[in-house]
């Protein structure tokens, strides 16, 4: 009936504000407010009482004030003179919720992904590229997830299909596409900018070697760093520099140890701390540090195990929470302290969880996602990590088992799961699944 009102009349200039009642202070009545009294006022009270009581008052909401507002003659463009003009009074509406907290079902992809990217743009929305088809084709398509529709549109498409790249947001919101493996096993040195403005990917410099599995990470003064990865001839342990101006790569040292399955952790003030991946025999323990002011690679001290395939999250009180990767060690997790280059011992999760996303949620808990348990079937299940008490509880189960998918973090604090694999089934999901907090 509020639509009603509306189409009774536009609105008019509103009334003066009705001053709220203090709790417990005797009732003032309300009167409604007539100018031109007689027929005309007559027929404004009428329709306001049979409005209000058309309009029933939502539960525990306060009843909405009904202010009808006679004029005496319009001004341009305002309703006919006598006409009557209802306006509710303004109620809170409070913060938008999407439900309780969970998994539920969103738009899905044109194609099915794995080993692909998502990254969040500066409009909200979220950028996927590349990755490998249900089919094991190598993709060179891009999709945008829209989270004010929930569906995801084709946007326009790489120069090459990209399997293992990385995708690093840029100033000035364009992303920038590194290396990847192509559909002939072809490991890619070139390098592409994806701008959200027109849809299109423009090709950029390239990489002195090229390179899949390794990592990205955007440095101070506008500079990428990529490290590692895996090439024709075996895990690297070189780094190189992109230069967001420039649009150039340019060596930056080497890391003591070749690796790929690595993370990379932005530590501000120019440095990056690079822990364990593997070496091509063995998983790797140890951890290094690039400072970015003197371009230099030093060592740092070591995980408690050896580990790839890992994650490696920033917790609010600075400390890493190191989680999963291959073999036996999957299970467990540590804490590493950044500034002194020390685990501890922390968890462990409930499950053997290696290929898994990590994101942390806005009371400070850390989100475990799914993954595989070793012999290859994906999880389905969720753990939450609690920095506070040093454990892990069961979270909310997807529902599909994913491995090899993305979690982005949507502007209103919603995850966003996006593809992935289940080799138990031979699956490759095209489909996407947000979580509420």
């Amino acid at each position: 009936m509020r639509d009603l009102a509306a189409l009774i009349a536009p609105p008019a200039a509103a009334p003066p504000p009705v001053a709220a009642t203090p709790p417990g202070a005797p009732r003032r009545s309300r009167r409604s407010v007539l100018v031109g009294l007689g027929p005309v006022g007559l027929v404004a009270i009428v329709i306001a009482v049979l409005l209000a009581a058309c309009v029933p008052p939502q539960s525990g909401a306060t009843p909405t004030a009904i202010v009808v507002v006679v004029t005496g003659s319009p001004a341009a463009g305002s309703p006919k003179a006598g006409t009557p003009t209802v306006e509710p009074s303004a109620q809170p509406t409070g913060a938008p919720t999407h439900g309780p907290a969970g998994f539920s079902a969103t738009g899905s992809m044109t194609t099915g992904r794995k080993v692909h990217t998502a990254t969040s743009l500066s409009d909200g929305r979220v950028l996927v590229t590349g990755g490998e088809n249900g089919s094991n084709v190598i993709v060179a398509s891009a999709e945008v997830y829209d989270p004010a529709t929930g569906k995801f549109s084709p946007t326009g498409s790489m120069a090459h299909g990209r399997y293992g790249a990385t995708a690093t947001p840029l100033p000035g919101g364009r992303v920038l596409i590194v290396g990847g493996m192509d559909d002939s096993d072809h490991y890619l040195a070139s390098a592409e900018v994806y701008d959200p403005e027109t849809g299109q990917f423009t090709p950029t410099g390239s990489l002195a070697q090229g390179r899949h599995g390794h990592t990205a990470t955007m440095l101070p003064k506008g500079q990428v760093l990529i490290a590692g990865g895996l090439a024709q001839s075996g895990k690297l342990a070189s780094a190189e520099l992109y230069d967001t101006t420039a649009g150039t790569f340019s060596p930056t040292g080497s890391m003591s140890q070749a690796r790929t399955g690595h993370t990379s952790t932005d530590l501000f003030g120019g440095r990056v701390l690079i822990l364990g991946g593997w070496s091509g025999e063995a998983g790797i323990a140890s951890a290094e540090v690039y400072d970015a002011m003197s371009s230099t690679w030093s060592p740092f001290g070591p995980m408690m195990v050896a580990r790839d395939g890992h994650r490696a999250t920033v917790l609010p009180d600075g400390l890493i929470l190191i989680t999963g990767g291959t073999s036996d060690v999957a299970r467990s997790a540590e804490l590493y302290d950044p500034l002194s280059g020390r685990p501890g011992a922390t968890g462990p999760m409930s499950i053997a969880r290696f290929s898994q996303t990590v994101t942390m949620l806005p009371n400070g808990l850390a989100l475990v996602v799914g993954g595989s348990d070793g012999p290859g079937a994906g999880l389905a299940s969720t753990e939450l990590y609690d920095p506070a008490t040093g454990a892990f509880s069961a979270g909310p189960s997807m529902i599909h088992a994913r491995s090899s998918h993305t979690a982005t973090v949507l502007a209103d604090g919603r995850i966003l799961i996006v593809g992935g694999q289940d080799r138990a089934i031979s699956t490759v999901y095209a489909s996407a699944e947000l979580y509420q907090p």
